[in-house]
């Protein structure tokens, strides 16, 4: 498969509940513990879902994902995830921003995710888009052999 040097030649698109076993796939190998298509079917089936996927890729793959919820006047990123061959080309970047149009869209006036303290690629990608520190969750993440990072909370105003 070839492999685009840049986000532009990436498809952004709407993914449904028929997209359960590609998610729970893709975020098998980049999360600990995994989500299975069961826990992705559930989430893309409450009505404030709104899942994208990103293809790309000759032949066309799906590179990476984002899973938010609207609720009210707020949104929340509950994963994204780019495959590791496809990482910093831009994809998880244009994901976030599918996401916060279509919160906007929806008239969300926040954004909000949380982030694992050591994951310093993330960091940057969020700061990068704007969004700020407003909390930690010390000990959050537990992990198999490590002790437990903290959880960062960020917020986006939109």
């Amino acid at each position: 498969m070839t492999k685009p040097s840049a986000a532009e030649h990436v498809s952004i698109l709407w993914a449904g509940t028929d997209s359960a076993d590609e998610l729970a796939r893709l975020h098998g190998p980049l999360f600990s513990p995994a989500w299975d298509a069961a826990s992705f079917k559930q989430l893309l089936d409450h009505p404030g879902s709104t899942t994208f996927i990103a293809r790309a890729g000759e032949p066309l793959a799906t590179t990476g994902f984002i899973v938010g919820r609207l609720t009210a006047d707020e949104a929340e990123i509950l994963t994204l995830g780019v495959c590791q061959d496809w990482q910093r080309k831009g994809i998880g970047q244009r994901l976030v921003e599918a996401l916060g149009r279509a919160a906007m869209k929806a008239e969300a006036r926040q954004l909000f995710l949380e982030v694992a303290a050591d994951n310093a690629t993330a960091l940057s990608l969020y700061q990068k888009l704007g969004f700020q520190e407003i909390g930690r969750r010390k000990g959050y993440y537990e992990r198999p052999g490590a002790p437990p990072e903290d959880a960062i909370n960020l917020s986006l105003t939109l």
